[in-house]
């Protein structure tokens, strides 16, 4: 079994035993995420959320069985991103922005529709994070995994989050995007800024207080005004980047050339997606294997199936857990649950990866599972993660590496195993023992 490590006596709430304990997104959910999924799957795989939908007089729906999300994913036309009209709202709902951030504006002029989604994924960003265009990073990604490796304590025993699943993606999309590498600590902090919505938002909704919205786009002007910047320095004088190529790139479907809002917004999306999704992966692969000695062993003897064990830790332990990012234009049927039109849906992907409807013996790690990258955990379809793969390129090279590295791995002393709040399965820290190779 793969489950968590129990901490359950560490969480502000109590591991739910019946329907009515369930709470997805109260403080210390993440704790229980995997009990509740079992609970959601046998008593409601359609969960009302009351009054979280477009408007107060609509709901918010979690769908947790993985043929409801497929079937939610394919469909962008009938189920597109939630509209919410939050000015309607009361209590302590922000007011919508005066003015919408880059990435946004960068969404409305580039990619508005599903045509122009897609073109967008294939023309702007797939050449450098996409499936093919990962590998021309390959020797970057390298270089940095053999650097953190000869950077860890001599004495076999590190902090894995700071001294490796951290500044593994940071440093490659750094220097993917073209960022200085003496600037990272500060893009540390425009990142965090970037994710406090999902760390710190209320309820499925994301939503942060009136103040603290307020302090994150004063926080993210100053990094839109840091990319513009660079966008202009590298319009002048393009170098071998993300950044300097859409500078230089035309278009083609729109037959132009970006404007800088438009690449800040392509950048801001990089920044955000690039990072801590990783960071995340790789903690809790690392977790399964300082539990799991005989699959470290067999990923020892036979490194062919590291491919495999990335995406099935990734369906195991998915990053991001889940995200309310589509909504009904009509009326709709779920596992016999009417959802009404204007509901905002709460897309449960890390519930549908664990699904006993579709995976035999969900919360087992299996390396001989057929189609092991059917998981949800990079959306399907249309609008799947435009870095799913350069992040699946750096776990696969990183524990290539690791692997061939260490003879053991184990769980040193001081481990708490708590995550951080929000939507993300997100590991504090993690002390671990090795042995080298």
């Amino acid at each position: 079994m793969t489950k968590k490590t129990p901490n359950h006596a560490l969480s502000p709430m109590a591991c739910p035993v019946h329907l009515e304990d369930v709470d997805l997104f109260g403080p210390g959910a993440p704790e229980h995420w995997f009990e509740a999924y079992e609970i959601l799957h046998a008593e409601a795989p359609v969960l009302r959320i009351p009054g979280e939908g477009t408007r107060p007089d609509t709901d918010g729906f979690v769908l947790c069985r993985y043929e409801d999300i497929a079937r939610v994913i394919q469909d962008t036309v009938r189920f597109p991103p939630p509209r919410i009209r939050r000015e309607k709202h009361s209590g302590d709902s922000a007011p919508i922005p005066s003015r919408p951030n880059a990435m946004v504006q960068s969404i409305l002029s580039l990619r508005p529709t599903p045509d122009l989604w897609k073109a967008h994924k294939q023309q702007l960003t797939d050449p450098w994070v996409g499936p093919r265009g990962a590998k021309r990073n390959e020797p970057l990604i390298r270089e940095t995994v053999e650097n953190l490796i000869g950077d860890l304590p001599t004495d076999g025993v590190c902090e894995f989050v700071g001294a490796f699943a951290a500044p593994l993606p940071a440093t490659v999309m750094t220097r993917i995007l073209g960022f200085p590498l003496e600037d990272m600590p500060q893009l540390a902090e425009w990142s965090k800024a970037q994710v406090r919505p999902f760390v710190h938002g209320r309820g499925h909704r994301n939503l942060l207080p009136p103040e603290q919205e307020a302090e994150q786009a004063r926080v993210l002007e100053e990094f839109t005004a840091y990319v513009t910047d660079q966008v202009q320095a590298k319009r002048r004088q393009p170098r071998d980047d993300m950044i300097s190529d859409l500078t230089q790139v035309t278009y083609p479907a729109l037959d132009r050339k970006l404007t800088d809002i438009e690449i800040v917004g392509i950048v801001y999306a990089m920044h955000l997606g690039g990072l801590e999704t990783t960071q995340y992966a790789l903690t809790e692969q690392a977790q399964l294997l300082a539990e799991q000695p005989r699959v470290f062993e067999r990923l020892r003897r036979e490194p062919a199936l590291i491919p495999r064990f990335v995406e099935e830790s990734l369906r195991l332990r998915a990053p991001t857990q889940g995200l309310s990012t589509r909504m009904t234009t009509q009326d709709e049927i779920f596992q016999d649950v009417a959802v009404p039109a204007g509901s905002i849906l709460h897309l449960r992907w890390g519930a549908g990866n664990l699904d006993p409807q579709q995976f035999e013996c969900p919360h087992e790690l299996r390396l001989d599972r057929k189609r092991p990258a059917r998981h949800l955990t990079f959306s399907q379809g249309p609008r799947s993660c435009p870095g799913a793969g350069i992040s699946r390129f750096e776990q696969t090279i990183a524990w290539e590496r690791l692997l061939a590295s260490f003879s053991s791995l184990s769980l040193a002393p001081g481990n708490t195993f708590l995550h951080q709040p929000g939507i993300m399965l997100g590991a504090y820290e993690l002390h671990l023992r090795w042995e080298s190779a």
